[in-house]
């Protein structure tokens, strides 16, 4: 049996939101397969990793191991750097922007940070020495995605970078016997960016300075194909865990060749509370992959469609059939978004 997976992340409106939203949300395919699913089952997420609950899925993915959120070789592989990834112990590294808060700091959503490859170049240079005095080798992929090689660090216990989003950074930064060589390593960059070239232009045109580098996702050597799964845009790293067909698919090419989706688009703005652009975005994820995903499952193209949604604390799966659509008599609605785990 064809089976069909689609990871919605922050699909979940908060509770006290859920109600005016859900009122005005068009989603008539959304709608149809939260009300006639043959099962659905919600949780509350208690992650001992410091990720969010789809990101646990992506490692159990592109790992196949429930080892935390380890998924640097992976997206390494993503990358052209499959080589480097069989061999030691590597972490992602992130360009960042701290801001402060009234009375702590925020670690800037990656989305909203432009960064050329200039830039990225120039600083990344200036940050090299750095990391590579802590024995290890810092290897460039993207203006926004770095990666470390460091053996002697696998035991660092990190965060991901959208956990830490919108929270209070401090409670989010690497834990264990090498928090404070982390956190050292991270001072001594600062330092390193803070005069930079690169970031007195940016504050002089306005732009967020790059003054501190998120480390995360540390991984084990790992040799093996990049996971079946398919991307519908997103951060760099994210896009590394697949290939180049795969990040850029259409609902016809999923309907012909079935594999798990993430369409990340709602992350960003249900970070930042802009519910007007998560209303507009949920509604095109209705349109472009939904409506076709569920008219694949009623001529049968596909047998079954499971959709994993969640918000930083919750999680709804929804397996819909078929035969679960004749159930003409329950009502389609959206009322499952509203309720809790």
């Amino acid at each position: 049996m064809n089976q069909l997976t689609v990871a919605l992340p922050f699909a979940l409106p908060p509770a006290e939101l859920a109600g005016d939203l859900i009122r005005v949300l068009e989603t008539p395919a959304l709608a149809t397969l939260l009300s006639r699913h043959k099962r659905l089952h919600s949780s509350i997420y208690d992650s001992t990793n410091r990720a969010l609950p789809h990101e646990d899925w992506l490692a159990r993915l592109a790992t196949g191991t429930t080892d935390g959120v380890a998924l640097a070789t992976s997206a390494m592989q993503g990358h052209g750097l499959q080589e480097a990834a069989q061999q030691g112990h590597w972490f992602m590294v992130q360009p960042s922007h701290l801001q402060l808060a009234r009375t702590h700091l925020l670690l800037a959503d990656q989305r909203n940070i432009s960064l050329s490859e200039a830039e990225a170049r120039a600083l990344f240079d200036a940050a090299r020495p750095s990391f590579e005095q802590q024995g290890g080798t810092l290897v460039y992929a993207t203006p926004q995605l770095w990666f470390w090689r460091a053996d002697d660090w696998a035991s660092l216990d990190t965060a991901t970078p959208d956990a830490a989003v919108t929270q209070n950074v401090s409670e989010w930064m690497p834990e264990g016997e090498l928090a404070r060589a982390g956190r050292r390593l991270q001072n001594e960059v600062q330092m390193a960016w803070h005069e930079h070239p690169v970031n007195q232009a940016r504050e002089a045109r306005g732009a967020a300075v790059i003054n501190a580098c998120w480390i995360w996702g540390g991984a084990a050597a790992r040799a093996h194909a990049a996971p079946a799964l398919a991307v519908a845009g997103g951060p760099d790293w994210l896009q590394g865990l697949t290939d180049h067909t795969w990040r850029s698919a259409n609902a016809e090419q999923l309907l012909a060749a079935p594999r798990p989706l993430i369409v990340p688009d709602l992350i960003g703005p249900a970070q930042a509370g802009e519910w007007s652009v998560w209303l507009e975005r949920m509604q095109a994820i209705d349109q472009t992959w939904l409506a076709p995903l569920l008219q694949g499952l009623r001529s049968g193209q596909i047998g079954q469609l499971t959709l994993l949604l969640s918000d930083r604390e919750r999680t709804l799966q929804a397996d819909c059939s078929r035969l679960a659509l004749r159930t003409f008599w329950r009502k389609c609605n959206l009322n499952h978004l509203s309720k809790q785990g």
